[in-house]
C-alpha cells in the first residue's frame, strides 16, 4: 500500500514506473503475437481431427442400406494431414492427433527459431538486450528481427503516456489493458488477417464491467453509463455485421472478418454508440489511403486483402485520449 501511495504522490515515478511495465509486458506480446495464432490453429486442427475420426466411425456403424455420402460431401483425409505441427500442440491427446508438448503462451521456453538454443533472462531483457546482441543470436548470430524490440518499446511509450495522460487511479490501469491488448490485436491481424476472440470479447466485457463505475472515472475520459455501454456493444457489432452481408451480396465476396465485428462491439462498450461514428469514419479514411498507396507504389491489384484491425485499433486508442473533445465537436447537443 506504501508503493501505491507514493506513486499516486509523484506523478514522474507513476509514469517512469508505467512505461517499464508496458517495457516488460511489450515482451510478454511479442509471445502473444507469436503464439497465439499458432495455438489457434493446433485447436481447429484438433477440432478437424476429431470430426474425421466421428465420421469414420459413424460410416463404420451405418445401418444397411443406408446411403453413403459422396467424397464432396465428406472427403477423406489423412489423419496426419489434420493433425497440429509438431510444435504447435495443447498438450492434450484428441482422438486421431499424435501427442506432442505442450504449447501455449508459458511453454516451451522461448528459443532461437534458428539453432533452438534456449533465451536466458539476460537475453529477453526488454530492447536492451537486442541491442548488447547487436540484434543478433547469442548462440548461432542469426538476425534478431527488429520487429522485437520495436513492439516492445511501442508499449512502453504508449504506456508511458496513458500514464501522463490519465494520471494514477482504475482509468489508467483499465487504459493500459486496453492498449495493450489494442498493440496485440494489430501485429496479429498483420501477420495473419485475424483478430483473436481470446483478446477481442475480454475488451467487450471489460468495458461493459467498467461502465458500472463511469461515474468515478477522472475528468478527461469517455465515461459511459451501462445502458450506453450495452447500446454501444450491440451498434458497434450490428452495424459491421451488416456492412458485411450487404458486401457480400453486392460483391459476392467478403469484404471483412468477424473480428472486426467484436473489435468494433469492444469500442461501442467501451465509449458508447456516439463514438462509433468518428471511429469507424478515421479508420476507414487511414485504411483507404494505405490502401490506395499500396495500389498506386507497389503495383497492388483493387481486390488486395488489407488488415482492417490495425485502423480500427489506432482510431479506437485515439478515442481513449481525445473522446470527450471528439464528441464535444460533433455532436455538441448530446449530453456527455
Amino acid at each position: 500500500m506504501e508503493f501505491l501511495d507514493t506513486l499516486a504522490k509523484h506523478p514522474a515515478l507513476f509514469i517512469g514506473s508505467c512505461t517499464v511495465l508496458g517495457l516488460l509486458v511489450g515482451s510478454f506480446l511479442n509471445v502473444v503475437i507469436y503464439r497465439l495464432p499458432v495455438m489457434m490453429d493446433a485447436a481447429l486442427r484438433d477440432e478437424c481431427a476429431e470430426l474425421a475420426v466421428a465420421d469414420s466411425a459413424a460410416a463404420t456403424t451405418a445401418p444397411a442400406g443406408a446411403p453413403e455420402l459422396s467424397p464432396d460431401i465428406a472427403p477423406e483425409l489423412p489423419l496426419e494431414d489434420l493433425a497440429p505441427p509438431a510444435d504447435a500442440n495443447d498438450g492434450t491427446d484428441a482422438p486421431g492427433s499424435v501427442a506432442r508438448p505442450a504449447f501455449n503462451l508459458v511453454v516451451p521456453r522461448s528459443a532461437c527459431p534458428t539453432c533452438k538454443a534456449p533465451i536466458t533472462a539476460a537475453q529477453n531483457i526488454p530492447v536492451i538486450s537486442w541491442l548488447a546482441l547487436g540484434g543478433k543470436c547469442a548462440s548461432c548470430q542469426a538476425p534478431i528481427s527488429v520487429r522485437y524490440p520495436a513492439i516492445e518499446l511501442l508499449s512502453g511509450i504508449a504506456s508511458g503516456v496513458v500514464a501522463w495522460h490519465f494520471g494514477f487511479g482504475l482509468v489508467a490501469v483499465a487504459a493500459l489493458v486496453f492498449t495493450w491488448a489494442l498493440i496485440a490485436l494489430t501485429f496479429i491481424d498483420l501477420d495473419t488477417f485475424l483478430l483473436p476472440d481470446q483478446i477481442t470479447l475480454p475488451l467487450v466485457w471489460a468495458g461493459l464491467l467498467l461502465s458500472i463505475w463511469h461515474p468515478t472515472w477522472a475528468p478527461g475520459t469517455t465515461p459511459v453509463t451501462p445502458v450506453d455501454s450495452i447500446l454501444g456493444a450491440a451498434a458497434g457489432y450490428l452495424s459491421l455485421w451488416t456492412v458485411f452481408w450487404l458486401f457480400l451480396l453486392i460483391r459476392k465476396k467478403e469484404g471483412m472478418g468477424y473480428g472486426d465485428f467484436k473489435l468494433f462491439a469492444a469500442f461501442g462498450a467501451w465509449f458508447g454508440p456516439v463514438m462509433l461514428l468518428p471511429i469507424i469514419l478515421f479508420a476507414s479514411l487511414v485504411g483507404s489511403v494505405v490502401g490506395i498507396w499500396l495500389i498506386f507504389r507497389r503495383r497492388k491489384g483493387v481486390d488486395t486483402h488489407i488488415p482492417f484491425g490495425p485502423y480500427l485499433a489506432a482510431a479506437g486508442w485515439l478515442a481513449l485520449f481525445f473522446g470527450p473533445a471528439i464528441r464535444s465537436l460533433l455532436f455538441p447537443t448530446i449530453p456527455g
